[in-house]
């Protein structure tokens, strides 16, 4: 089950981790026994067979020639559930900390920056670890987290200072709006997530990431705003666009987590799944962050 943030899209929700053995004989007009639509590049593709056929982890009388597997090492949404608590909880807890830690005033905003510039980028680089993984691994998971969480308490504490009061309680309620609202219309089936929407969602978040850089490279070298992607009224199209795009992500990790439940991934990789959320959510906070800030700053 590949995940649907960017920067996993590169693999399985773990490879080589026993959800697709090797091929037996295929049955009469039918694909072979184990075969993985995973490992052909899209887990979306329209008619795919089960992703989990012929895994260890299913019943012994549910396929030929598996082993029997205790069903508690099978994930659960309760799995799932408690997992991404402790993964948002961690990054809640040192988001609060570094909120009161790490002051934003005029003699410390500089350190305090620094310090969630360092944090962010120590984030990424345990996120790439874990990416490049065959297996989650929880304390880089949680690292990932606690670090995310002291740059979005600076950040956060900055923007509610100095540009607009009170915008984060607003971002937090916004982000929390969307994925309820993505939940309900996913589990409505009102978002249909098959191989057009994801092919969909995966070109336009190039494209937006591409143009994030393109900006930022301006700005670094040029001065300024850059091209104005992230202020003024080009700011707010594109907030928008960047809420919109972490809805569509929201509606692939529930189709990867309700796959991995239905056809019965190990209970390990629930880890993975609130990995993805929480990344997932991070995004949606931080564009909803942004464009609350310009509605209500002076630009």
């Amino acid at each position: 089950m590949r995940s649907s943030n960017p920067v996993f899209s590169r693999r399985g929700f773990s490879r080589d981790n026993g959800y697709a053995v090797n091929a037996q004989q295929p049955q009469a007009g039918g694909p072979a026994v184990g075969t993985n639509p995973y490992a052909t590049g899209n887990p979306y593709a329209e008619g795919a067979t089960n992703p989990y056929a012929t895994n260890p982890y299913a019943p012994q009388d549910a396929q030929l020639g598996a082993p029997q597997q205790a069903r508690g090492n099978v994930m659960t949404i309760d799995d799932v559930v408690s997992r991404t608590a402790m993964t948002l909880g961690t990054v809640v807890l040192t988001a609060v900390l570094s909120w009161f830690l790490l002051p934003v005033d005029a003699a410390n905003l500089g350190k305090s920056y620094g310090i969630a510039i360092g944090a962010a980028l120590v984030a990424f680089v345990l996120a790439m670890v874990q990416s490049f993984k065959r297996k989650p691994a929880p304390a880089l998971i949680l690292g990932y987290a606690a670090f995310e969480g002291v740059f979005l308490g600076v950040i956060s504490a900055a923007v509610s200072t100095y540009i607009a009061d009170g915008v984060v309680i607003q971002a937090v309620l916004g982000t929390m709006a969307v994925f309820a609202g993505v939940l309900i219309a996913y589990k409505m089936g009102w978002i249909r997530v098959n191989r057009r929407f994801y092919g969909f969602v995966m070109a336009a978040a190039m494209g937006f990431m591409l143009l994030m850089v393109v900006n930022l490279l301006f700005a670094v070298f040029a001065g300024g705003d850059g091209l104005g992607f992230r202020s003024g009224g080009l700011g707010i199209l594109f907030g928008v666009i960047g809420v919109i795009l972490g809805a569509c992500f929201l509606a692939l990790d529930f189709k990867q987590v309700e796959d991995g439940v239905n056809y019965g991934a190990p209970r390990e990789e629930a880890w993975l799944a609130a990995f993805g959320l929480t990344m997932t959510l991070v995004w949606i906070y931080l564009e909803m962050l942004r464009l609350l800030s310009i509605l209500q700053g002076d630009d």
